[in-house]
């Protein structure tokens, strides 16, 4: 759904959340995340590492931003688009000195 749409008192299907449409919910269920409360205590690199090996390909990083505007959104942050998270994975992937990967 698009950021600017989402409605927090509204989160009842995975693609009430920002930035999820139809794909994003099916990656979502891969990882066994059925509704948006599931994401609670994800972490969203282990989710991208995760969902890699599940599909046995890897995924685009922008998957990782997603996924990182998911589980700060229902941690309690404001809904923004995916790429403004895009900075904050290249950091952290700098950092960690770890590109994604699939195990």
């Amino acid at each position: 759904m698009n950021p600017n749409k989402v409605v927090r008192e509204n989160m009842r299907r995975l693609t009430d959340l920002p930035n999820i449409g139809k794909a994003g919910a099916s990656d979502l269920e891969l990882l066994g995340i059925e509704k948006p409360d599931d994401l609670m205590g994800q972490d969203p690199y282990e989710m991208y590492e995760r969902l890699c090996v599940i599909t046995g390909s890897k995924h685009d990083p922008c998957v990782i931003d997603v996924f990182i505007s998911v589980t700060c959104f229902i941690n309690g942050d404001e809904p923004m688009p995916w790429w403004a998270y895009t900075a904050e994975r290249k950091r952290v992937q700098s950092a960690k000195q770890l590109p994604p990967k699939v195990i």
